[in-house]
C-alpha cells in the first residue's frame, strides 16, 4: 500500500470519496460536491496528488496547494487528505501523509497547514500525531446544515 501519483482514471473514485464527506460529514464546510471531471482538472493542475490503494480500489487521496495567493507564500501550503469511509486505522492516511510531506520537502516548502473542522476531533488527533499542532481557532467561519463551525488551523514545519 505505497502512494501513488493520480491519474486522470482516478478521479471518478477520488470524487465518490470526497463527495461522502461533503454529504455526509462536517469535515469540510464545502457542500457543492466534485465531478470527475473537476477532479481530473485538479490532479492536472496540482504538482502533488496522490493516492493510496487498498484491496484492488483508491482508498484515499491526499493532495496540497498554497496556502494564500501571492508570491510572499510561496512556501506555504494548505493540503486536503480523505480516505474512503471503512479505510482508517490501516495506515493509510499516514502513508499518504509521509509521501505528501516527502514531496513537499523536495520542493523547498516550509510548511504545511491543515483546515480542520471543529467538529471534526478524529482530524485533530490524525494531524496532532503527525506533530502538527494547533496555531489557531477562528470561530464560526463555516457554514454548513444550518449551523456555523469553528476552522482549526494546524501547522508543520517541515
Amino acid at each position: 500500500m505505497t502512494p501513488r501519483p493520480a491519474r486522470a482514471a482516478d478521479a471518478g473514485a477520488i470524487a465518490a470519496i470526497w463527495n461522502h464527506y461533503i454529504r455526509e460529514t462536517s469535515a469540510t464546510f464545502n457542500s457543492a460536491e466534485k465531478t470527475a471531471s473537476e477532479v481530473e482538472a485538479a490532479i492536472a493542475a496540482n504538482p502533488c496528488f496522490l493516492v493510496i490503494e487498498a484491496d484492488g480500489a483508491v482508498a484515499g487521496f491526499a493532495t496540497y496547494f498554497q496556502f494564500r495567493g501571492g508570491v510572499g507564500y510561496r512556501h506555504t501550503m494548505e493540503h486536503t487528505v480523505q480516505l474512503a469511509p471503512g479505510s482508517s486505522g490501516r495506515g493509510l492516511g499516514r502513508a499518504l501523509m509521509t509521501a505528501l510531506e516527502d514531496h513537499a520537502r523536495a520542493g523547498a516548502v516550509h510548511s504545511l497547514f491543515a483546515g480542520v473542522s471543529g467538529e471534526n476531533p478524529e482530524g485533530v488527533r490524525f494531524h496532532r500525531a503527525l506533530g502538527y499542532r494547533q496555531v489557531a481557532r477562528l470561530p464560526e467561519v463555516g457554514h454548513k446544515f444550518g449551523r456555523w463551525m469553528d476552522l482549526i488551523l494546524m501547522q508543520k514545519r517541515l
